[in-house]
């Protein structure tokens, strides 16, 4: 188990994992997401919070904006649809976006179908993420997360990818957030591994 988080491949903008697939968000995703970002449980916990999604026309709106946002983000930048390497199955989503006020901090964020926690996916996926930045020829030497004070489950799967808490801030959405850190040189350095053991 301790081995499966480290294992990466990157294939152009597909990035696979022993247990995942993560791939660029596609129109027909639409159905498959509405379990993920249609739930109160999921939406609650993203920066800036937001409502569940309504429906089906207003995930297809959604994931249309993703697909449409993708094609102008630099590698590594990018969002991605997290599948199941097994079934295919769409489990989540995992980005690699610009934080705002000013964009130069990037951050890695995620999300899964609730029946999906506690398996170490949001993890397994953040990781694969971490890779990719880390392996570009972008330059990133550090990559964030950004949690809610209550949400101990983004806290902790944070702590899984292998990043620190380095305090908390407002400098980013306008809300007060816990902010974690992973460094390049950190990656891959018994973080993820010791989490998992």
């Amino acid at each position: 188990m301790a081995d499966r988080i480290h294992r990466v491949i990157i294939e152009g903008s597909r990035i696979s994992t022993p247990r995942l697939t993560l791939r660029p968000w596609r129109r027909d995703d639409a159905v498959a997401a509405l379990p993920v970002y249609g739930v109160h449980e999921v939406s609650r916990w993203l920066a800036p919070a937001l409502e569940p999604v309504s429906g089906l026309p207003a995930m297809e709106r959604v994931v249309e904006r993703w697909v449409s946002e993708s094609e102008t983000l630099e590698p590594p930048q990018g969002r991605w649809a997290v599948l199941l390497r097994e079934s295919g199955r769409l489990v989540g989503g995992v980005a690699l976006l610009p934080l705002p006020p000013l964009g130069s901090d990037l951050e890695i964020g995620w999300q899964l179908a609730p029946d999906m926690w506690g398996q170490g996916l949001a993890a397994e996926a953040g990781h694969a993420v971490a890779h990719r930045a880390f392996e570009s020829d972008a330059g990133v030497e550090e990559l964030f997360a950004v949690v809610r004070p209550r949400n101990s489950r983004g806290a902790a799967t944070a702590r899984r990818v292998g990043m620190e808490w380095v305090g908390e801030t407002e400098k980013y959405y306008d809300l007060l957030l816990q902010v974690y850190r992973l460094r390049k040189g950190d990656l891959d350095a018994g973080g993820p591994t010791a989490a998992l053991r």
